[in-house]
């Protein structure tokens, strides 16, 4: 059976719709199925820092959206240029954290371009992983990526809004969400939705960039963020904003305190938090008990 042959065996067995399918790209010949499930306007009326400006949580969606629908293409290379390649070790500490069983039903949000899911299915391969994005652009990266690594099957690609997870309750094992939370326009309704699909028992895992905790260290990296990562988008990805509103959105976003707070009023327990190099990054666990 050739590769082709089996993708479209595997779109057979999804079950969605033809309608409801994201097109692949036109120059694409493989297909993977993405079902696109969201709506930003179901957002509410709230407002919300988008950078360093309040918007309603509605316009935040949509401008998110368009923000990794321009950056799509350059998103990975982007992000070992903007943090030395550091990232990966933080995602393989991510995962060497989340320690995914065999046979888990996982939840990865904001995870578009694949890069969590693969590293679950790759080291559980009787896992099976559902990636939840926003973003469909992102999403065709991902999918595509899949399909470059020979991997037909155990994840599902749908686009949908963390605030309003297009999945009922109690359905999977784990939820984990890398460098997207800062994004979301109510970030403690996304933590109630994720405590809401967990199954008691599960585990929620954040991996975000956060507040630095050496004072030396954050002045450096001060200078890095808002004078480098703007060039570095202006240059390699020919989108200086969409990167200055990257840098804004990690200054704005919760302490590490602050977030375990927010994890516990959603309902979490036995929280707890990790800096990764210097606090530049930290990942932070709860469970739904």
């Amino acid at each position: 059976m050739s590769r082709r042959d089996a993708v479209k065996l595997l779109i057979g067995k999804t079950g969605i719709p033809e309608a409801q399918r994201l097109k692949s790209p036109p120059n694409r010949e493989d297909s993977m199925p993405i079902e696109t499930t969201h709506d930003p306007d179901k957002t509410g009326a709230e407002t919300s820092w988008f950078g360093y400006r309040q918007v309603s949580a509605g316009e935040k969606a949509h401008l998110v959206q368009g923000i990794f629908s321009s950056v799509a293409g350059k998103y990975d290379l982007m992000n070992d240029l903007m943090s030395g390649g550091i990232h990966r070790l933080w995602k393989a500490a991510m995962l060497d954290w989340l320690n995914p069983r065999p046979g888990w039903n996982s939840l990865d949000v904001a995870g578009g371009t694949g890069d969590i899911a693969f590293r679950i299915v790759e080291r559980r391969p009787s896992a099976h992983v559902t990636v939840c994005d926003l973003t469909p652009a992102m999403l065709e990266i991902g999918r595509d990526r899949a399909i470059d690594r020979g991997i037909l099957n155990g994840i599902d690609w749908i686009s949908g809004n963390a605030e309003d997870l297009p999945f009922e309750d109690m359905k999977f094992d784990s939820y984990t969400i890398a460098f997207g939370l800062r994004n979301v326009g109510r970030q403690q309704q996304a933590l109630a939705e994720a405590y809401r699909v967990l199954r008691p028992g599960g585990r929620f895992l954040c991996l975000e960039f956060s507040h630095v905790a050496l004072p030396a260290l954050a002045k450096l990296y001060d200078v890095y963020s808002f004078k480098l990562l703007p060039w570095l988008g202006e240059v390699v990805a020919k989108d200086r904003d969409s990167y200055q509103y990257l840098v804004e959105s990690i200054r704005k976003f919760p302490t590490q305190d602050n977030l375990a707070g927010m994890m516990a009023k959603a309902g979490f327990q036995n929280i707890s938090y990790r800096n990764l190099t210097g606090g530049i990054a930290a990942l932070h666990s709860g469970w739904r008990v």
